[in-house]
């Protein structure tokens, strides 16, 4: 490999702008790190190329270890967006500098100037001073000047930022064309996606100094992963659905669509599904669509933008609309982006407030477990205080996701397991936009709440997203109900919680390993937090015998992250009582929040009774039941509750 890194990290000031990324560039590879300002892209490629240092991780630059390394003796050339030429001195000077500082030879100098303005098509103009050239002309210097001294590595921090759209076109065909010729190793930075998708060979996203995916432009504009990157590569809808044998359902009747899975193994559960604009078909009538059925609608806003037309169709209020939860701007009604070429307009022409209805070519599925939040608690004060904590309401406009409220009595019993009313029967369902979870307002969750009565066998429908409560005293009794309930992810929130700088996780048994990390990586790709799993095995006298095993489990661990769910995690190993041991960990910092794994409701209170009464750290429980658990499963899943 050209460039290897391995979980660096760069803080400032307390804040972490690169976190823990690791990732391995091919000789000869045009990689782009692509994301928003400020996601940590230009200090990591700061960092590769030894213009700042580095607080943890390893850097490696073919084979060798360059961490410590200074910039120059590094092999790197690196061009700037300002272009950062000499002003007083000729193109030829200019290319020719890094050559100088080097010792070499007047007429090796020479031929090496010539051959780069060849190959950056700047023949003729050695004895020009910058200031007679276009900005075009000086980016082309920029990037002879950078290869003079044939570095290894080639590094361009946005090079293209600063010239019109002709001109940048240009420069990349150029440079495209010089990488290839010369197959050198080179990684571009920029936050322009047409850029990323006409240079890459490969593209890593990176948000909140975390490096969310990686693979090819297609790839992860066809099959993205995680909401962030479907949202910023192109221009995507993102809908709550429920999945199940029958296919996705966004009302009563689901929607098959090809290259969904579906088959009789799948279990109902809700998932986050991105629509793309150019996959949405539109025909005045149902009967005239020539695929699979969605939602009707009304144009509300159509606009031109040359090859193709950019619609906003408003969802209808009936029962497939309902489920469209959230827009790109979170407006009520819902309505979704729609693209159209100029064949499509001219066979069915449109006008803003015509109706029409909607069909669905192709929608991919992402593979996240969290899909929505849920609030439960016992009176509608306690709802509106909980829906409103700063914390929940960032990480839902982040997962750009609902915060959806359910008031239940039940839960302000002090005896909660046992003959507690049925969460159906309490009142409907409050759907809360992000950043207006503070004001309760009527509105059905998208369709029925049937009673337990109505609940349909192996195929009953627990809980949508994850169930939020306050962290009161009795909190575990609350965690308890919901998970014999239905719930597979309950997230106990104390009052005014900061947002996490780091994030403890840990499973008490490895078959909620996969599970957790799951849950865990989905999380922490919304926070900029640092992510540690912390082993922890009993006290004892055969500790020595027991440190082999547990440092295995910890690679394990930080594998299967790495390589299943795309996250890097720090993973350290403690000895003696769990709770305690996380308690411990846990009291270091108050800005710390655990995602904790089990696959047995009993060994909440048998093991983590004194985290879970009335926690003072946000702790998110991740419930995967055993082998012994899933034998008595059916005596659980009678009791199964639909939600939206």
């Amino acid at each position: 490999m050209s460039i290897t890194l391995d979980q660096v990290t760069k803080r400032y000031q307390g804040a972490t702008v690169v976190n823990d990324v690791s990732l391995d560039i091919g000789d000869g590879e045009f990689f782009v790190l692509l994301g928003p300002s400020g996601g940590g892209k230009t200090t990591l490629l700061r960092a590769v190329a030894g213009l700042t240092g580095v607080d943890h991780g390893r850097i490696s630059l073919h084979g060798r270890d360059v961490t410590h390394v200074a910039a120059r003796e590094r092999g790197v050339g690196l061009v700037f967006q300002n272009y950062a030429l000499f002003r007083h001195m000729t193109v030829a000077d200019n290319i020719e500098f890094a050559l100088r500082v080097r010792r070499m030879r007047a007429a090796a100098r020479r031929a090496r100037r010539k051959e780069l303005l060849r190959l950056v098509s700047l023949e003729g103009l050695d004895d020009r001073l910058p200031a007679q050239l276009s900005g075009g002309q000086q980016q082309r210097v920029a990037v002879a000047r950078a290869l003079a001294h044939k570095p290894e590595v080639l590094l361009l921090d946005e090079p293209f930022g600063a010239l019109d759209a002709k001109i940048r076109e240009e420069l990349r065909r150029t440079i495209r064309q010089v990488q290839r010729e010369l197959g050198i190793t080179t990684v571009l930075v920029t936050h322009d996606q047409e850029e990323a998708f006409a240079l890459a060979d490969r593209i890593g996203i990176m948000n909140l100094g975390r490096l969310l995916e990686m693979g090819r432009p297609d790839d992860l504009y066809a099959r993205p992963a995680t909401r962030f990157v479907a949202t910023f590569l192109g221009a995507a809808n993102l809908l709550l659905a429920r999945q199940s044998a029958r296919g996705l359902s966004f009302g009563s009747d689901p929607v098959v669509v090809p290259h969904v899975e579906s088959g009789v193994h799948v279990r109902e559960h809700e998932v986050v599904a991105v629509l793309r604009p150019e996959e949405i078909e539109l025909a005045p009538s149902r009967e005239a669509l020539s695929t699979a059925y969605m939602a009707d609608g009304a144009v509300d806003e159509i606009l031109f933008s040359g090859a193709l037309e950019r619609l906003r169709v408003r969802l209808g209020d009936g029962a497939a609309g309902a489920h469209v939860v959230r827009s790109e701007s979170g407006s009520d009604p819902p309505y979704l982006e729609v693209t159209r070429s100029q064949h499509e307009q001219r066979v069915f022409p449109l006008v803003p407030g015509q109706e029409v209805a909607l069909g669905v070519r192709r929608l991919h599925v992402l593979p996240t477990p969290l899909s929505s939040f849920m609030v439960c608690a016992p009176n509608e004060e306690i709802a509106r205080q909980l829906g409103g904590e700063s914390l929940l309401n960032e990480l839902a406009t982040r997962m750009k996701t609902r915060i959806a409220v359910q008031v239940e009595p039940s839960l302000g019993s002090a005896a909660l397991i046992g003959s507690a009313p049925s969460l159906a029967a309490a009142s409907p369902g409050i759907a809360l936009s992000p950043g207006a979870a503070s004001s309760l307002r009527s509105a059905s969750l998208p369709g029925s709440v049937p009673s337990l009565a109505e609940a349909d066998g192996d195929e009953g429908l627990a809980f949508g997203g994850a169930a939020v409560i306050a962290s009161r005293p009795g909190a575990l009794r609350s965690v308890e109900w919901l998970l014999n309930r239905g719930a597979e992810k309950v997230f106990v929130l104390p009052p005014s919680a900061p947002s996490p700088r780091r994030v403890l996780i840990h499973w008490v048994d490895e078959s909620a390993r996969r599970a957790t990390l799951a849950v865990s990586a989905s999380l922490l790709r919304h926070v900029s937090a640092e992510a540690v799993y912390v082993g922890i095995l009993p006290q004892g006298g055969a500790l020595n015998a027991q440190r082999p095993l547990g440092m295995r489990a910890l690679l394990d661990a930080r594998s299967e992250a790495q390589a299943v769910h795309g996250l890097d995690m720090r993973t350290e190993l403690r000895f003696g009582d769990v709770a305690r041991e996380l308690a411990l960990r846990l009291a270091e910092s108050p800005d710390q929040l655990l995602i904790l794994g089990i696959t047995d409701v009993a060994e909440l209170d048998k093991r983590f009774a004194s985290l879970l009464d009335e926690p003072r750290w946000p702790i998110l429980i991740v419930y995967e039941p055993g082998e012994r658990t899933r034998a008595a499963e059916p005596a659980r899943t009678a009791d199964l509750i639909r939600f939206a």
